[in-house]
């Protein structure tokens, strides 16, 4: 049995892009949807006035957050199977336990209530940070949510650390068909030189073939199992988090992946994840790998 893809949803703009983004990532892979409104409107109960004679506001306004975001991801794709709930529960750890059990979770960027100002909400930051699903945070303009560039990146991280984002980066281009940009972004410190033996010579040029030797080691397995995707295997020289956010104008979707260490329940996201999460121009999904 497929596991679903799980969308938190609170009536925001921003979660009713996350679910029209999900509804469709969810027909391409032939997943259900599952939506899921968390919060902790039953601790209040009795404190705010009630819209019925028996049921707290806070519990209708639920109620109806999730009956809308149901019908209006029906109604975007009817042959996509959708549940719902409403979990008593705060939202990020709602999603992160929801995430046990899914092939991935969706959020917006922002969610109802937070400060305009913010460029992302803190459930989506904190799920990102810790999930041990995949996470995938839609932001970005219209393009790169509506998916017509047909070109995904991936940020090529170390072998060891990045096996499950490059499977979930093959599997995404294989359904949508597109392109896939492999990046790897390289830098040579201006100190290194003929002091250093290895590097004597032209150090950026090391630099270079150590970064392509690392993409083809990284996509060895991948590219057999999936001959019909379009790879295309790029080595810039730059900051990663810099390189992988210019080539965000120009993609339906940034994958990189990110560590997971067991029993550690601090957030583990570095400077990359940050910096895409909150100004990518598409959106992003990051792929933990257990070490």
């Amino acid at each position: 049995m497929e596991l679903p893809l799980v969308v938190g949803v609170d009536g925001s703009h921003a979660s009713l892009a996350a679910v029209d983004w999900a509804v469709d990532e969810a027909a391409r892979h032939g997943l259900p949807l599952r939506l899921v409104y968390a919060s902790l409107w039953e601790r209040y109960e009795g404190a705010v006035p009630s819209t019925t004679l028996d049921r707290p506001s806070e519990q209708v306004m639920a109620e109806n957050i999730v009956g809308a975001a149901t019908e209006r991801a029906r109604l975007r794709n009817p042959e996509v199977k959708v549940s719902a709930e409403v979990v008593p529960e705060e939202a990020a750890d709602a999603l992160l336990r929801e995430g046990n059990n899914a092939s991935a979770v969706v959020t917006g960027s922002r969610g109802r209530g937070e400060l305009q100002g913010l460029l992302l909400g803190s459930v989506g930051l904190t799920v990102a940070s810790r999930a041990y699903c995949p996470v995938i945070v839609v932001r970005g303009d219209k393009a790169g949510l509506a998916g017509t560039h047909e070109r995904i990146v991936l940020g090529a991280g170390d072998p060891a650390t990045g096996a499950e984002a490059v499977r979930f980066a093959f599997r995404e281009a294989e359904a949508r068909g597109g392109v896939l940009d492999v990046v790897r972004a390289w830098r040579c410190p201006a100190l290194e030189g003929a002091d250093h033996p290895q590097l004597a010579g032209d150090p950026a040029h090391q630099h270079e073939q150590q970064a392509s030797a690392l993409i083809d080691a990284l996509l060895h397995d991948a590219t057999a199992d999936h001959p019909a995707v379009r790879v295309r295997r790029n080595t810039v020289e730059g900051p990663a988090r810099t390189v992988l956010l210019n080539r965000s104008a120009a993609a339906d979707l940034v994958i990189i992946g990110a560590r997971r260490r067991a029993g550690h329940f601090g957030f583990q996201l570095g400077r990359v994840g940050h910096t895409l999460l909150h100004h990518a121009d598409c959106p992003v999904a990051i792929v933990p790998q257990r070490v």
